[in-house]
This record gives structure tokens, C-alpha cells and sequence, in this order.
């Protein structure tokens, strides 16, 4: 159903971009089909860089004319395989969209281009003393585009939100070429469908970000880290509910399981503390706020439940220092697992009091398929990132045994209240396992949205619902 990009396409799109951001040589065809995700790879036709919002709606014209499938692609950070071109045609880059347009001090808001980098942008807006709290593990290297794309979260989600609650309104170029705006720059949206809302988490499928007006807040003038060794894991993740129903919400609630606590720190370096032998699982506790008696007393209060819950003794950073080394653990395990070893990431997320039964679950499905799992991810918020090891597995059982193991554990999460993804999207990955969180008419609500937007099925084909 779909054309080839062909001698005359060429010609149409060299008439109003530049040479260098026509790619078609073979080292850039690997590298802009491969994303994060697992080891797949998708070579696209050519890779195309545009400046500009006008560029992007010629490139879709054209596309959509002659249906040439289009993959949106931001940083290439993705862990769903959202911006992989299965079918080929274009991979649209929006890297070179890499402004912070205005920081509209007055308003509390931003407007920028898709290629801004998260941490780049965040750095931005503290020079103003204000706060983006959207973090990602890879917030130095993932684009605003594609945090926007899949709704991303990150530690600081179970205090302040995810990337959703930050979009206030978004320019966006519609699979014909048309550029609209999706709502307003306004704190409240009551005026017909919200598309706004719509196109968060959409994946490039329903058209393709141009700016991004964020919503931004105060910047919090301290903050107070704690780390909690547990001898169990199941102990920890109690733990994190109970903190909650006791009336503190911390800015951070981080877990990691004995693995990828010494994954981790083997990847990224030594610590300057000590890692008991016994101990099972970590817990990484932040504060945040303008009083640091009252983050003392939260600290306090935290102190106490993790210790009914039978903690070790507890380390507080006491330094900017220590501060990064510890985060540096945790943001560096992802990237730990994948240097070991063969993996699959599941984004599991349940109501945070499920956790220790998601927990004792998965690992229950592991030893009934013989696999090895690597459990971590943002406690506070119920999401369990579950790094599913091939180590010694056969290729015969990661074929045919394991996404059975995975269907367990996505009817589990259903089962405890919870889905199949928290913040990594659906893409390619998690595709065949949407049936089981949603029954067919509401499938057949989300293909028909798709066609709406995208009738002759141009934008990320072979991703989400089709």
C-alpha cells in the first residue's frame, strides 16, 4: 500500500531543503533505524532534517500525496520502538527544531521547538528561578518532541506529574500538511475536544509536533535525599505505600532491586559508601520544598515508617555531590542491563499499594519460564520498570516461551488494577499485548481515531493500533 521514495520525490524535496538534511548514505540509514529499544533496526529510505514548520508541512504534503510512510523521530532514546520506520519511506528528524522560543516569566510558561533536550530545557528555566519537573533516566540526551510523544514521567512524576500535565498547547502539522494549534495557552480548556490531551502520548501517529507550550511552576529552594537499604525487596515496596497513607508525598520514591543496584554501580562507577551483602533492595527517598524544617520533619516522619518496615540504617546525602553520585546509580540502570546482557524492558505500572504483589508476581512468572528478571523504577508512583534477562536462554524460549511469560505479567498488572505501560509508550513492542488492558470496541474507537487523523495511514505505520 505504500510508495518508494523515487528520483522525482528527491527532486520535490531538494527544491526546499538543503543538501545535508537530505540523508540517504548507508552509515545514517543504520543509525536513524535503531532507536533504544532492544536490537532492532529498520532502515528507512532517507533521513530527513527540517528547519521548520513549513518544511515539515511540504514533507507531509508530499508524503500523503504519494503515501510514503513518515516516522517521526526526536532523540532516539525510545524504549517502545516508536521510532522505528518499520515500513520504511522517511524518518522526519526534528532535531534541528532545537529552540526555547520564549520563557514567559509573567505567565509561567514556556514555548519551544521539539528538539529541545529535557535537561537542557530544564537548566534553561532555573536561570529564571522556575521549575519543569519532567524527568526521564534519559533526561540528557531525550528531546521535549518525544517526552511529549509518550507522555513521559521520570523520578519526580510521583509528586509533580508526568510530561501531561505540563502541555498547555501544541503546533502540530496534520498528516495532509495542514498546521494548526490544539487548544489555548490557558491553565484551563473547557472549548470542544480537548486534541491538546489527545496528542499526548500519541506517538507521532496522529501528526507531528512543531512547538510545545509547558506550563511551568516555582522552583523549590532545597531538597533532602535519603537512601533506605531494605533486607527484602517485597518489605521496600510496602513501604512506599505506606509512607503515602501517612500524608507525606515526597518529590522522589525510587526503587532498585539487589541486581541493579550492583549493575549499576559496576556500569557507572564506584560509590563512597558501603553495600551490605544483605541488603536486597534500595529505596531513594527526596523531599523537596521552601522550609527546610518542614523537609526535616518529612524526613523524620519517613525515618520512622521505613524503620517499622524493617529498613537498615538510613544514609542522607550531605552533599551536592553524594546527591548526583546517587542519582547517577539509578539513572545509569537502564543502561547497566543493556550492557550485560540481552533484555526486554516491560514499563509495568499498578496503584502503588500493589506493588509488592506485582513484585512477588513477576517473580513468581520469572521461575515458572525460567528467566531471570532486573526489577527497578519509580516506587512512589506504582511504575516497576521489569529488565527481563536472556542470559543463558536458548533462542528457541526468548522466541516462543517468553512472550508468554510477558502475557502473564501484563494480565497480572491488569488483574492488581494497573496497565502495560506507565511511560514508554505502546510503539512496537508492547503492540500485540493491547488486547489484553482493552476490549475490541474500544480498540476499534482508537483505529478509528487513527484514520481520521491519518486516512491513508502515513504517519508511524505498524505502530500502537495498526
Amino acid at each position: 500500500m505504500y510508495s518508494k521514495i523515487n528520483q522525482d520525490h528527491l527532486n520535490e524535496l531538494r527544491a526546499f531543503m538543503d543538501a545535508e538534511d537530505i540523508l540517504m548514505d548507508t552509515d545514517n540509514l543504520e543509525k536513524y533505524g535503531q532507536d533504544e529499544t532492544e536490537d532492532f533496526i529498520f532502515k528507512p529510505e532517507v533521513v530527513l532534517k527540517p528547519k521548520n514548520t513549513l518544511q515539515i508541512s511540504r514533507i507531509l504534503k508530499l508524503a500523503n500525496t504519494n503515501r510514503i510512510p513518515v516516522t517521526a523521530r526526536g532523540a532516539g532514546t525510545g524504549l517502545s520502538g516508536a521510532a522505528l520506520p518499520v515500513k520504511g519511506g522517511i524518518v522526519l528528524s526534528t532535531e534541528r527544531l532545537n529552540k526555547i522560543i520564549q520563557i514567559d516569566e509573567r505567565n509561567l510558561q514556556a514555548t519551544v521547538e521539539p528538539g529541545v533536550i529535557n535537561y537542557v530545557f530544564q537548566e534553561e528555566v532555573k536561570k529564571s528561578g522556575l521549575f519543569y519537573p519532567p524527568d526521564p533516566a534519559s533526561w540528557g540526551s531525550c528531546s521535549l518532541g518525544g517526552n511529549v510523544a509518550h507522555s513521559s514521567g521520570g523520578p519526580k512524576a510521583v509528586k509533580y506529574g508526568t510530561t501531561r500535565d505540563y502541555v498547555l498547547n501544541i503546533e502540530m502539522v496534520l498528516p495532509n500538511g495542514d498546521i494548526i494549534w490544539t487548544g489555548a495557552n490557558t491553565l484551563k480548556y473547557s472549548t470542544g475536544y480537548n486534541l491538546t490531551h489527545l496528542m499526548v502520548g500519541s506517538e507521532g501517529t496522529l501528526g507531528i509536533i512543531t512547538k510545545i507550550v509547558f506550563r511551568l511552576i516555582p522552583l523549590p529552594k532545597h531538597d533532602l535525599l535519603m537512601l533506605v537499604p531494605f533486607e527484602s525487596a517485597e518489605k521496600a515496596c510496602e513501604a512506599v505505600g505506606a509512607t503515602f497513607r501517612a500524608g507525606i508525598t515526597p518529590s522522589a520514591m525510587e526503587f532498585m532491586e539487589r541486581d541493579a543496584i550492583d549493575w549499576s554501580i559496576k556500569y557507572a562507577g564506584e560509590v563512597n559508601f558501603e553495600i551490605k551483602p544483605e541488603w536486597q533492595a534500595l529505596l531513594l527517598v527526596e523531599v523537596d520544598g521552601n522550609s527546610m524544617d518542614v523537609l526535616f520533619q518529612d524526613c523524620e516522619m519517613i525515618s520512622n515508617i521505613m524503620t517499622e518496615h524493617g529498613c537498615d540504617e538510613i544514609l542522607m546525602a550531605d552533599s551536592a555531590e553524594q546527591k548526583s553520585a546517587l542519582w547517577k546509580i539509578r539513572r545509569k540502570v537502564g543502561e547497566a542491563v543493556k550492557s550485560n546482557s540481552v533484555y526486554k524492558e516491560e514499563d509495568t505500572v499498578v496503584p502503588r499499594a500493589e506493588l509488592p504483589a506485582l513484585l512477588k508476581g513477576v517473580k513468581e512468572i520469572g521461575n515458572k519460564y525460567g528467566f531471570k528478571s532486573v526489577c527497578y523504577g519509580h516506587a512512589g508512583d506504582g511504575n516497576l520498570h521489569v529488565n527481563i534477562i536472556k542470559g543463558d536462554l536458548s533462542d528457541a524460549v526468548w522466541e516462543t516461551e517468553l512472550p508468554k511469560g510477558i502475557t502473564e505479567i501484563f494480565e497480572l498488572c491488569k488483574n492488581l488494577g494497573g496497565t502495560i505501560s506507565g511511560e514508554h509508550g505502546i510503539g512496537l513492542v508492547q503492540k500485540e499485548y493491547l488486547s489484553i488492558v482493552f476490549p475490541p470496541v474500544q480498540l476499534e474507537l482508537m483505529r478509528n481515531l487513527k484514520k481520521l487523523f491519518d486516512p491513508n495511514l502515513i504517519l508511524n505505520p505498524g505502530k500502537m493500533v495498526f
